[in-house]
């Protein structure tokens, strides 16, 4: 049937979506989710259905199109289209096999990720493909498979080079704000290191986001590539770039229920490698309480699947197992981060940052040097340090910042918040534990990330001994109901703990403006 076309003004960010008034739908025995092939003339899309009782939203006779759907269809305003019922796709069937506890091969789990690549699964679909892989472990074959499949289905950056080097945590602890300056370091020491990274999903800042702070950070790949031959390196938002794109959508579905299969995490991480031609890559593994990983001999056991899997795609990698149990860094949330990144590259006083951040970068930077050849064993740490040291890191930095049309501050400037609340201990004792999640959480109820400078200062970390009255740390916000609610509502008692005669601690709080 012939319909007119009404573009509704919205981003679904995929599958493509139809919606028919209820009353079209019925006379042509069509349902929400069922699939349509949606034509005009020689250009056609397949989407899925929904369905309005408004004839408000969709009148009959029309069919709203969200913007996605519009452009691909590349059709003006008030077109005629015909619609037309469509089978579900192949993959759909591939998907209850899964769910059965079928193994799949190559071809038939590239057919599930293109069609998730192309939009033509919904999220319900996708949900059932996560929920397979979860329940019926993706084996080391399926792994590899998934691997490949999710780089041939997405755009690959090329770089002249013989070697191009990456890096990647797997994320789940507060403040860990390594990349700016590993990449800094590597690109100052000659390496190539297209870095491409996430925003927050449900940390107070994603590197992007920090970056974000300095710069632009959402470029077309041809920039990029540019930015890259220029000055060795880039700090890039990869969701801009159409990388591996199915992994974007899967991660989206598994969220909800913190649903994370490791056939997944390790395809996820590495094919976004290989996208950007990575030849050499460091992972690394944050272990500890209230981390991703908990348990030593689940990081060691994940650790080897790394590296079994990178041998499979011609990946030389190196994974890094750290210490996980507390935030790194003193800074959480976008500017926070981003003034202590300056501060350990323009090599400022101790007090102005956290020196396990800055080792930590110095011994992630030293291993990729040594992976490379690019100095001799055990030589690493030693050789970034030099660079770091010497300003040169700091200078690549600000050559890559300018290239990306930004500019850096004074970081002793850096405006935060106007209101804060300071967190003190109302007894002395040790710090038996900072938790990274409600770190996390309290940063984002305050307004990070989409507030840049909203956040968390750490004044204390694990294993420090406290005074009464001493402050722990101190929440910033340009909203004092933020504040309040934060005051009010939220429970600390299982974050941050004090250790004296084993009982925890309990803390007060006072809000004040920031003069």
């Amino acid at each position: 049937m012939e319909y007119k076309i009404k573009r509704l003004d919205m981003y679904t960010g995929y599958p493509l979506i139809a919606v028919l008034n209820k009353k079209d739908a019925d006379l042509m025995d069509l349902y929400s989710l069922d699939r349509v092939r949606i034509k005009k003339g020689r250009k056609q899309i397949n989407a899925t259905l929904d369905t309005t009782n408004s004839d408000k939203f969709v009148k009959q006779g029309e069919v709203g199109m969200f913007s996605e759907g519009f452009q691909e269809l590349g059709v003006k305003k008030g077109s005629k289209v015909h619609i037309y019922l469509e089978k579900k796709p192949k993959s759909v069937e591939l998907i209850k096999k899964k769910l059965k506890g079928a193994r799949l091969n190559y071809d038939e789990i590239h057919t599930i990720i293109n069609d998730i690549s192309r939009g033509l699964l919904n999220e319900i679909e996708i949900t059932y493909f996560v929920a397979g892989s979860y329940i019926n472990k993706l084996s080391f074959n399926e792994t590899v498979a998934l691997t490949k499949a999710m780089i041939n289905t997405g755009e690959v950056i090329k770089f002249n080079k013989k070697i191009v080097v990456d890096k990647h945590c797997i994320g789940g602890v507060a403040g860990n704000r390594t990349t700016p300056i590993v990449v800094a370091i590597l690109a100052a020491a000659g390496l190539t290191i297209p870095k491409t990274s996430s925003r927050s999903i449900t940390s107070a800042a994603g590197t992007a986001d920090t970056v974000e702070v300095f710069c632009k950070v959402d470029f077309p790949i041809k920039k990029l590539k540019q930015i890259v031959n220029k000055t060795n390196g880039c700090l890039a938002w990869g969701g801009a770039l159409n990388l591996a794109p199915s992994d974007d959508r899967i991660i989206r579905v598994e969220h909800p229920l913190s649903m994370d299969p490791t056939g997944q995490l390790i395809a996820s991480i590495l094919s976004k490698k290989r996208s950007v031609s990575a030849t050499h890559v460091l992972i690394d593994i944050p272990v500890g309480r209230g981390a991703k990983i908990e348990k030593m001999k689940d990081a060691i056991r994940l650790k080897k699947k790394f590296i079994e899997v990178s041998r499979k795609i011609g990946l030389k990698i190196k994974v890094f197992i750290t210490q996980g149990s507390q935030p790194i860094g003193n800074g959480i949330g976008p500017m926070l981060e981003a003034r202590e990144i300056l501060y350990i590259l323009k090599n400022s006083s101790y007090d102005n940052y956290h020196l396990m951040l800055k080792r930590k970068c110095l011994h992630i930077a030293g291993d990729i040097l040594e992976l490379t050849k690019k100095v001799k064993k055990c030589e690493g740490y030693h050789y970034a340090k030099g660079i770091l040291e010497s300003g040169a890191a700091y200078e690549k930095f600000k050559e890559i910042i300018k290239e990306q049309n930004g500019k850096l501050p004074n970081p002793d400037k850096m405006k935060l918040a106007r209101y804060n609340v300071s967190f003190k201990a109302n007894k002395s004792g040790r710090i038996a534990h900072i938790d990274n999640n409600m770190m996390n959480k309290i940063a984002r109820i305050a307004g990070a990330p989409n507030d840049k400078e909203a956040g968390v200062y750490l004044y204390k970390h694990k294993k420090d001994i406290v005074k009464k009255g001493d402050k722990i740390f101190t929440l910033y916000s340009d909203n004092k109901k933020r504040l309040e609610y934060a005051k009010k509502e939220f429970s600390w008692e299982e974050g941050i703990e004090i250790k004296k005669n084993h009982h925890n601690h309990k803390a007060k709080m006072k809000i004040k403006k920031k003069k």
